[in-house]
């Protein structure tokens, strides 16, 4: 994850495409869990069962329809290649409805459905396309307007940081009541105004969807109602260590998108991952739970609202092979990562708050964290060629100008106006499981040395990010045996010392020490 010195590079874009982030499973049933909190018999999320409102789609879709509707194209799953002939030959806007069954394409790897604008893809109960292991892409294509519902696309085989459906990042999709699940790369990628609603990414081998396109031009993202469990079961951290390529979603230079009411849990990794240059998030209303790192990673990006969810069990994995060798970073549940407010980027929120948010039984609480030697053409910056939001020319961030305002603040990405309040944070560590190096809350950075040039060196960030950048915990409620580090992960404070000066946090805020109390 992007923590410390390592931060993520902008991937390779291989054919049309470029990607970032994805996620792995360890539960891969199609039940949900009971009720009670108990796996059921075919096994479920391994931290139980999820809030009532949470979709469960991938154990129990909405069935499309049984017979055609009116004026729709039939396809037949005995026909191979039926799909992608009867596009073909179809004009635009043209409704599809494939017949129960598995519909093939012709066996070549580059055999995809190229869509066109309008077009509408209707899945009857139990239709299904599928790759075999063969097929790259299922629906490809620029056509704006596509829609995809209650079908299920499984079993082909994208390359690394490239997607199977909507491979070519066109604009205005829906993608409804759907099934994307046992691929290779991201199930799904992404474009502008794009909706994926009520939908199942589950199992694929790098990302349940990539909300990456090229020219970074996504705007108006509605992800909303859906189940994205275990994603990344290629392991792409272990092929690639330090590569920042997994995520349940992963969200690159996404301008306003609303993320509510989904339920992400189990993935190998991150659950949401926001990456370089985002804007304007809403994410609110969704259970995120047992992934094995950060349920939520905001990193050099802006303006967010992140309230009334429910985050349990997360970054076990990853918090317990950091405290293992030895890592005294506070790897974090909710990671903020040089990001924060800034009034200057028009959005429905000049902060970033947190609040409202019930975070149970986590391996770390909230880190809020600013890497010193990270920004505008420093080589720790590995989103390659990228500046601020604040800077159009990136060329501008060097020595002389560099040192002094507007660039010394405008040249990097800061973690400032977040305000978390209104939040439960309970630990229990005999369920975590954890002796030392869980339960923090933390606000810091690293001593400031590279490059040679930089105006940033030595304590400056750490304390500028601590003390004077409005980052404010306030109004919450702990329970269980937190503890609090400040400016670097040295300074390691009780609650009295963390409310106290020169901290001054969590003002309005209660403390019992026993999660029970």
């Amino acid at each position: 994850m992007g923590i410390k010195w390592r931060h993520w590079a902008r991937p390779a874009a291989p054919l049309a495409l470029a990607l970032l982030a994805v996620t792995g499973c360890t539960s891969t049933s199609d039940s949900p869990a009971d009720p009670s909190g108990a796996p059921s018999k075919a096994g479920a999320s391994k931290s139980g069962a999820p809030a009532a409102s949470v979709a469960r789609v991938c154990a129990k879709p909405t069935a499309g329809p049984a017979k055609a509707p009116a004026g729709a194209v039939t396809v037949d799953p005995k026909v191979v290649g039926d799909l992608a002939a009867k596009t073909k030959s179809s004009p635009p806007n043209t409704t599809f409805w494939l017949r129960p069954g598995k519909h093939r394409l012709e066996p070549d790897r580059y055999a995809q459905v190229m869509t066109k604008k309008g077009n509408r893809y209707i899945g009857a109960p139990g239709a299904v396309l599928d790759g075999r292991k063969t097929n790259q892409y299922a629906f490809s294509g620029t056509a704006t307007g596509v829609t995809i519902s209650h079908l299920t696309v499984e079993r082909f085989v994208a390359p690394n940081n490239e997607g199977v459906v909507n491979h070519d990042m066109a604009d205005g999709w829906v993608i409804e009541h759907a099934k994307i699940q046992y691929n290779s790369g991201a199930g799904l990628m992404a474009g502008a105004r794009q909706r994926v609603r009520a939908s199942c990414l589950r199992d694929n081998g790098q990302y349940g969807m990539n909300a990456y396109k090229t020219g970074d031009s996504i705007e108006g993202l509605v992800v909303e109602g859906n189940e994205v469990v275990g994603n990344n079961t290629d392991d792409w951290e272990r092929k690639n260590p330090g590569c920042g390529c997994t995520g349940g979603i992963k969200f690159w230079a996404v301008d306003g998108a609303d993320i509510r009411g989904n339920w992400v849990h189990d993935n190998r990794g991150v659950g949401l991952w926001a990456d370089n240059n985002n804007n304007d998030f809403r994410i609110e209303n969704n259970v995120l739970e047992a992934n094995d790192g950060a349920a939520l990673m905001y990193e050099t990006s802006y303006n967010a609202v992140v309230r009334n969810n429910t985050i349990r069990r997360n970054n076990w994995v990853d918090g317990r092979k950091g405290a293992k060798n030895g890592d005294d970073f506070p790897y974090a549940t909710l990671y903020i990562s040089e990001a924060g407010g800034e009034p200057r980027i028009k959005a429905r929120t000049d902060k970033l708050e947190i609040s409202r948010n019930v975070l149970e039984d986590n391996w770390n609480g909230i880190t809020l964290w600013e890497n010193s030697d990270r920004f505008c053409n420093s080589p720790a910056n590995t989103s390659t060629g990228y500046c601020t939001l604040l800077v159009k020319d990136t060329d501008r961030c060097k020595r002389p100008a560099i040192a002094k305002a507007p660039l010394l603040a405008d040249c990097r990405w800061k973690t400032q106006r977040v305000d978390i309040h209104d939040n439960r944070f309970t630990l229990d560590k005999s369920v975590v499981k954890c002796a030392a190096q869980c339960g923090r809350m933390a606000v810091l950075s690293n001593y400031g040395t590279y490059p040679k040039w930089s105006p940033y060196k030595g304590k400056r960030v750490a304390e500028a990010i601590t003390h004077e950048q409005h980052n404010r915990w306030r109004d919450n409620v702990y329970r269980g045996p937190w503890s609090f580090v400040a400016e670097n992960t040295d300074q390691k404070l009780d609650s009295g010392q963390w409310q106290g000066a020169p901290y001054q946090q969590d003002a309005g805020s209660t403390f019992t020490p026993r999660a029970g109390g």
